[in-house]
């Protein structure tokens, strides 16, 4: 890294009006510090934020249990809608950060995220609750779907480029988390009385069971409280970070955005897609087993992979690990049919349960490589075009750091989509062929696919 300017007396307020990431002295001496510290606040509200958006995952599976008569089809799509939502608002997250500042945005975005989960504990302890209400309330938790976009932007402003893969691989990696968080805390907060008396009465399952559903969406509550106070005291707004919404959307015409996202779709799409349909794929080929038990370790494994897979690719290059990791995915994909019931075989869930693991590992992986890439390509582009424009060194460096940040969010929408496609591809497969393998082979061509696209476009020509 060079120096780019004097260090200037330093900052204590919330806004940083000098930051100089790419300047050794600077970086060493306070960027450094101040880096990690709105990371891992931001790590805090992204976890929550992925347990709120997965919050239907666990509620939905219990609403006919305690009186409320939803068809599975409503159930299915109470699921659904959050990934939806949550895609869609990520394109207008991918552009706020440079708009409010990431400190004030982070607050805001997570203190909202309250409104849902406050609003589904009462829902869910009163079963004449129309169906649109929850419809309403599911649309709402795709909010916190969206915060990833804003959250990733906002880190990417505060590292150095041969960092940023590393810091993005921890915050996107444990903020998904959250997914597993939410799949193995849920069962435990809905069978014991949390609040007392202020959390609302128990109910009654037709199989006698007692539960506090309301438990489910409630027990986020304090820790969203306390996430929002640590993000509006605690984090920073970067002024070289702000820009006009008109300055970021030139960013939509690289071609480079279309394919990271296509690449991006088949990592965290697959991600997000597997983590919300493992649990009813395997009871339908697998009734015999309790999944709900195991539901939470291929989130987890994926989640934790996803900062291995920044940080590996900090080190030996986004395009080789990316490519390496599809191969691997197309491997798992391919493998996965042999572990299926067939005519003549009842399959093996232990086979199954471990090439599923894989895939797991690999999407996280893949998350993580690609979003290294993103940063790497964007940065690049934009600082040759800014220097065959003539422009000074800061100025290109701003426009840089502003264009990647758009570039993260509005590619983590598409990615987002899979969380909606691969449960849906996965039901459509079983309701026509009776067998998930009409999705496993799309889902392997698409894989295939992305290893010939990593490979023509960034592998053969080595510019990245």
């Amino acid at each position: 890294m060079t120096q780019l300017a004097p260090l200037q007396p330093e900052e204590n307020g919330a806004v940083i009006q000098d930051w100089q990431p790419e300047n050794e002295r600077f970086w060493q001496q306070r960027g450094k510090r101040i880096a990690n510290r709105n990371l891992w606040i931001s790590v805090f509200c992204l976890l929550l934020a992925f347990c709120v958006w997965m919050l239907f995952s666990a509620v939905a599976v219990n609403l006919n249990k305690v009186g409320f008569t939803f068809t599975t089809e409503q159930l299915f799509l109470l699921t659904a809608l959050p990934s939806i939502s949550g895609a869609l608002l990520r394109i207008p997250y991918s552009f706020v950060i440079p708009v409010f500042g990431g400190r004030r945005w982070t607050a805001f975005s997570t203190g909202i995220l309250l409104v849902p989960c406050l609003w589904l504990g009462f829902a869910v302890q009163d079963t004449s609750t129309a169906f649109s209400i929850f419809v309403l309330i599911a649309l709402l938790c795709g909010f916190a779907g969206a915060n990833f976009a804003s959250s990733m932007g906002n880190i990417s402003f505060f590292f150095p480029k041969a960092q940023q893969g590393g810091a993005l691989g921890i915050n996107g990696g444990l903020g998904n988390l959250g997914v597993s968080v939410m799949q193995f805390a849920a069962p435990l907060a809905v069978s014991i009385a949390v609040f007392g008396a202020f959390g609302g009465g128990a109910q009654h399952t037709s199989s006698g069971e007692t539960i506090w559903l309301q438990n489910a969406a409630w027990i986020w509550v304090p820790f969203l409280l306390v996430a929002t106070l640590a993000a509006w005291f605690g984090m920073n707004d970067l002024a070289a970070a702000k820009s006009s919404l008109r300055e970021q959307l030139p960013v939509l015409k690289r071609g480079h955005l279309w394919v990271m996202a296509l690449l991006y779709l088949a990592t965290f799409g697959s991600f997000i897609g597997f983590s919300a349909g493992f649990a009813m794929l395997a009871k339908t080929q697998f009734p015999d087993i309790s999944i709900l038990h195991y539901a939470f370790f291929g989130p987890l494994l994926g989640a934790l992979a996803r900062s291995a897979g920044g940080i590996i690719s900090d080190r030996l290059g986004g395009v080789r690990v990316t490519l390496a990791n599809f191969v691997l995915m197309a491997l798992f994909a391919a493998l996965l049919f042999l572990t299926l019931p067939g005519e003549g075989t009842s399959g093996s869930f232990s086979a199954f349960f471990a090439v599923f693991m894989g895939l797991f590992l690999t999407a996280g992986l893949g998350s993580g490589s690609t979003y290294q890439m993103i940063a790497v390509i964007f940065r690049k582009l934009t600082l040759e075009k800014a220097s065959a424009e003539g422009k000074d060194i800061e100025t290109a460096q701003r426009e840089a750091v502003t264009e990647t940040s758009a570039a993260l969010g509005f590619i983590s929408a598409i990615g987002a989509l899979g969380g909606f496609f691969i449960p849906q591809t996965f039901g459509l497969s079983l309701s026509m062929l009776g067998t998930p393998t009409g999705a496993m082979k799309i889902f392997l061509a698409f894989y295939l696919l992305c290893v010939g696209v990593t490979w023509l476009v960034y592998g053969r020509k080595n510019k990245f």
